[in-house]
């Protein structure tokens, strides 16, 4: 999904959930002091609704965005996200990442600790500490409890911000500015008064964050290395008013990031073999086509026109997995395993290739070692138990799987694999039961419980096992009723 430059723009580094804020006062912005942290907007939204209200709009955004299901990218950025976070002034819950296959460059934050990234913010950074700076930024927004403080200046109802606050994200993934201007419309309150709330608020969590990447070990002056691209491409192609744009230009925070990054002096920190990974990985499967894609690293190869010739090497690897040239990405993954035997880019990569060579069988081999290991990880686990799948080794499959939902009950990618392994097996029962709950983590909530009616057909005379699906239906129809009186 591409979008014209001006759009990629105006929406970077911006969080577009802000611009929700009516009529407010000015909070203090002096930029040579941190703004107190505190618990503002406790009246009016509580941390235990936050986290309903974020696990609702995280539920529908997997129903309707591009969100990349993708372990060893989730790893990776939640791995990064986590950095930061534990650096973070009062962080009251856990945060999720998730990235959005999209090619511009924005990042935005919502109730509940959630952060969704843009492909395009990886793929154009050309550093991990500019990468982590926008990370840190966005956090920031959450920690600051932001939104809280926007629905506690303008005194409105939820519902409606709830539900334009869905509908704006969605539509601004599609064009940028149409959807702040949905956000926007349904506000009522002074324009100017919302902009300089929204601009102060940017202004905080950059302070913020920039104090958070220096405490994380990145480089502080990543922040104003990633606006000074963002003011590059912005040049001639917009007139407005300073005062007039919802967030400070580029340009204004160039100065403001550098200065606050200046304080905490000069620093080197080494480039991150896991971020050019992340980057190939990106540009291999979401962006361009295999044949183009093969002659892009291919070139870096050649030329050694890369900052690892491993992340190269890799990108060129998935170009040929995606052109189905199996036998070459197969050749370049096993000297790249041979090095570097526990890289989880380079198993999933090879898992991929083998299942294609249609020889699953190896690819267990590969990886239960690793696995017993490391039992919790997810990439090694869901390789492992797709590999499974197709080796039809199920029932070992299936408790793979279900371990992984024990400590995440809200992975859908482990639904769908349980979905195909059940139905595999013939058993009905149980692929209706996962099928609900895959359905329930996209607010389809209708569907859910018709996937667990239909389980209930399947019980036969267990009487506990339809008092447990009965249960259930119960709690979808509660969970439905709650986010109404949202």
């Amino acid at each position: 999904m591409s979008m014209n430059l001006t759009k990629k723009v105006f929406i970077a580094f911006t969080c577009f959930l802000l611009p929700i804020i009516g009529n407010t006062q000015s909070i203090d912005s002096n930029k040579n002091q941190l703004p107190e942290i505190g618990v503002v907007a406790s009246d009016t939204l509580t941390i235990d609704k936050e986290l309903v209200v974020g696990k609702a709009i995280m539920r529908q955004l997997r129903g309707q965005a591009p969100i990349i299901h993708d372990p060893v990218i989730n790893e990776y950025i939640q791995d990064l996200g986590n950095k930061l976070v534990i650096q973070a002034d009062n962080a009251k819950f856990p945060f999720s990442f998730f990235m959005i296959n999209n090619s511009s460059i924005n990042a935005f934050a919502f109730f509940g600790g959630h952060v969704g990234i843009h492909s395009g913010l990886i793929t154009q950074a050309d550093s991990e500490s500019e990468l982590a700076s926008v990370f840190a930024h966005e956090v920031a927004h959450v920690t600051q409890r932001h939104l809280a403080r926007a629905s506690q200046a303008q005194k409105r109802s939820a519902p409606l911000q709830i539900a334009t606050l869905i509908g704006g994200i969605l539509l601004a993934m599609a064009d940028p500015e149409a959807g702040i201007a949905t956000i926007s419309a349904s506000n009522a309150g002074s324009a100017q008064s919302r902009i300089n709330y929204t601009r102060n608020m940017e202004q905080e969590a950059d302070n913020i964050g920039i104090a958070m990447l220096a405490r994380a070990g990145f480089d502080p002056a990543g922040a104003p290395a990633f606006f000074s691209k963002l003011a590059q491409q912005a040049r001639g192609q917009s007139n407005q008013l300073e005062f007039l744009r919802t967030h400070p230009i580029p340009e204004n925070r160039i100065s403001e990031t550098r200065a606050r990054a200046s304080t905490y002096g000069v620093r080197t920190v080494p480039a991150s073999l896991n971020f050019h990974l992340v980057k190939s990985r990106i540009i291999a499967r979401h962006e361009g086509n295999p044949l183009r894609n093969i002659n892009y690293f291919g070139y870096q190869v050649q030329e050694k026109k890369y900052v690892f010739k491993e992340a190269a090497l890799y990108g060129l690897a998935l170009s040929y997995f995606s052109s189905e040239q199996y036998a070459s990405a197969s050749q370049i993954l096993s000297d790249l395993l041979r090095d570097d035997p526990e890289n989880l880019f380079y198993l999933d990569a090879m898992t991929d290739v083998l299942i294609a060579q249609q020889n699953p069988k190896a690819a267990i081999e590969l990886l239960t070692p690793l696995w017993r290991f490391k039992p919790k990880n997810k990439v090694l686990a869901l390789n492992l138990a797709n590999a499974m799948i197709k080796a039809q080794q199920y029932p070992e499959a299936i408790q793979i799987l279900r371990d992984v939902l024990l400590v995440d009950p809200e992975h859908l990618l482990s639904y769908s694999l349980l979905v195909e392994a059940y139905t595999a097996t013939g058993q009905k029962r149980q692929m209706y039961k996962a099928s609900a709950e895959r359905y329930g983590l996209l607010l389809a909530y209708p569907k859910a419980i018709d996937e667990l009616q239909f389980a209930y057909n399947e019980t036969g005379l267990d009487y506990l096992e339809k008092q447990r699906i009965k249960a259930r239906i119960e709690q979808f129809r509660n969970e439905m009723a709650t986010l109404e009186r949202l």
